[in-house]
This record gives structure tokens, C-alpha cells and sequence, in this order.
């Protein structure tokens, strides 16, 4: 009997696998240590046998079977490195990936926990798993998923969303945090937080404080011009309805562009342009915090550090070591 069954498809990106099978092999060392189960998790694909990875690399595995058998082990999808909404429509399309859905769809449906990140949550869309539940994927693909199963919300602020049997993880590097998260749901936390000390793995919640706005508008040419205009015109951000006016248009229109292309409300797309110039700052120069906030427009810093912190960071997090 396996705990977590890892389903890799031909092309996945390389890190995601990697990690995933780094923790496990982490937990299993330390598993003894502190008088735990080991976990056990078997590696499997579409065809079987060594899947070729994204950067040259590949990973032995073993076929699905064609027959699905209830297990009480949880699925993993490692992210697949599918970038936009067009290459996630040719992956989907692909009869490896159906092959996936229909194993995952058939795992859902005898009661069976699945896990996925980055662009691999939308196999678990297109296998019907996402309705009704609070979901993550990278950021920059929220509004393409929201917009493929509108009756889940995705948080792409997450960083790992949990929700019933269904678990879900931000970018590809999110991975990490999706796998602390399942050993700390299956074998509790004291084997969860060994694993992220050996491994130097910080339990990150959001995915907000890595957020590019630029990247944000998915190549919607209107949300690329709010954003150039936003930061232009930093640290006086333009209100809203002055953003409205000036692309001749009214609020509520203009909130219904950006909503589609982001998933964020038009404020919020000032507030990650204004909190992606206080980063760069505050990463790049020694100014003081209360000089950053008054160059992306805050009379004080107390607004500044309120904005990071509800997107899960704060300016110490920023500034490097000397």
C-alpha cells in the first residue's frame, strides 16, 4: 500500500518532479528518527517506463493500470511547465493527458485525496475535481483557470489551497509547499517541519509578494497599458475613475477587462504595481522604508508595511543580508 502516488506526464518540469521526490526521500530518512511511519509513494505515467522531463531529464515509471483500482493513496500532479492558456489547451489535448484526467477523475470519484501545482491544477479542472472549491495555480494563470471552471474560486494569493480532497499549489517552485503540506496532513507536523529544516524550506503562504503585474496581463494589450500607466505615474497612482476617463470607458468596464485578464480588481492591480516598486526598492537601494512608501505614494510606511503584510511578507523579507 503506497501513500502518495506520483503522476508524471512527458514534459513536466523538472524541478516540480524533483522536489516532489526529494521531500519524500527526506521524510523517509528522517521517519525513523522520530518513530514515524515512512512514506511510501510509487512514481507512475500514462505509458510507463523513463519520461523524458523538461530540461533533458527523465524519470523511470511504472504504467497506469487500465483497470483503476481504489486506493487510499493521494494523487500528486507535479506542474507540467505549460506557460499560457494556449499551450495548456494543446497538453490537455494530448492523449497522455486524457489518459491522466481520466485516472484522476476515476481516483476523485472511489473517494481518493488528489494534489497538483502550477499548470497541472488544470488537469484536475478537466477532470471535473475543481467545482464548487477554493483552488490556486502560478499566479499569472488564475483568470485562464477561473475563466475555464467559474464556479470554483481561485486564490492565486495562495500559495496552497486545501479544500475537501483536493489540494492545490501556486508556481512550480510552490511544489515544495504543496509537499510539506500533504506530509503534515498525513504523517503530522513534526515530520512535515524536519523535513522543511533539513531541507532549508520555509512554509511560504502567498504567492502575492512574487507577483510581476507586467506578467499579469497574459498579453491583453489594455492591462498592459493600465499597468505602463500606473507605473509611469508613480508615486501619484491614478484613481480609478480617472484610469476609466482616460481609456474612455466606465469603471464598471474597465473592472470587467482587468477581472478577465487577471482575476484581480482594477485597485488591485495598483496595489501589485505599487507593492512590486516598493519590493524593487527596497531589495536594490538602502532607502528607508519610509522612503519607499513615499516614492510609491504613502504619506508614511505604516500603509506600506500594512499592504505587504497581507500579501505575506514584510520589508525585512525584502532587504538582503549584508
Amino acid at each position: 500500500m503506497t501513500d502518495f502516488t506520483i503522476l508524471v506526464l512527458r514534459g513536466a518540469y523538472a524541478t516540480s518532479v524533483a522536489a516532489t521526490l526529494d521531500v519524500l526521500q527526506a521524510a523517509s530518512a528522517l521517519a525513523p528518527r522520530l518513530k514515524l511511519p515512512c512514506p511510501r509513494w510509487r512514481i507512475v505515467s500514462p505509458s510507463g517506463g523513463a519520461v523524458l522531463l523538461s530540461s533533458g531529464m527523465q524519470v523511470i515509471t511504472t504504467p497506469l493500470p487500465k483497470r483503476h483500482r481504489p486506493d487510499a493513496a493521494t494523487w500528486i500532479v507535479p506542474g507540467l511547465g505549460l506557460d499560457n492558456a494556449n499551450a495548456i489547451a494543446t497538453g490537455l489535448a494530448a492523449p497522455q493527458a486524457q489518459q491522466a484526467i481520466a485516472a484522476l477523475a476515476a481516483h476523485a470519484a472511489s473517494a481518493g485525496q488528489v494534489a497538483a501545482s502550477c499548470s497541472a491544477v488544470f488537469l484536475l479542472q478537466a477532470a471535473g475535481l475543481l467545482d464548487g472549491r477554493r483552488v490556486t495555480t502560478s499566479w499569472w494563470l488564475a483568470a485562464e483557470l477561473q475563466r475555464l471552471e467559474p464556479r470554483c474560486t481561485v486564490d492565486a494569493d495562495r500559495m496552497v489551497c486545501a479544500d475537501g480532497a483536493v489540494s492545490t499549489a501556486g508556481a512550480a517552485f510552490a511544489q515544495t509547499d504543496l509537499m510539506l503540506h500533504l506530509l503534515r496532513v498525513r504523517f503530522g507536523p513534526a515530520l512535515a517541519d524536519a523535513v522543511g529544516r533539513i531541507l532549508l524550506i520555509d512554509g511560504r503562504q502567498a504567492q502575492s509578494p512574487y507577483v510581476v503585474p507586467r506578467m499579469l496581463s497574459n498579453g491583453n494589450e489594455l492591462v498592459a497599458r493600465l499597468v505602463a500607466r500606473i507605473e509611469s505615474a508613480l508615486p501619484n497612482a491614478p484613481r480609478v475613475e480617472a484610469l476609466a476617463q482616460e481609456f474612455a470607458m466606465s469603471q464598471r468596464t474597465l473592472s470587467r477587462h482587468v477581472r478577465e485578464a487577471t482575476g484581480k480588481s482594477t485597485m488591485a492591480l495598483v496595489q501589485s504595481v505599487r507593492l512590486n516598486r516598493a519590493r524593487m526598492l527596497i531589495e536594490s537601494s538602502r532607502m528607508s522604508i519610509e522612503r519607499v512608501a513615499g516614492q510609491v505614494g504613502y504619506q508614511d510606511s505604516t500603509a506600506l508595511r500594512r499592504l505587504m503584510r497581507k500579501a505575506g511578507t514584510q520589508p525585512s523579507r525584502c532587504r538582503p543580508a549584508l
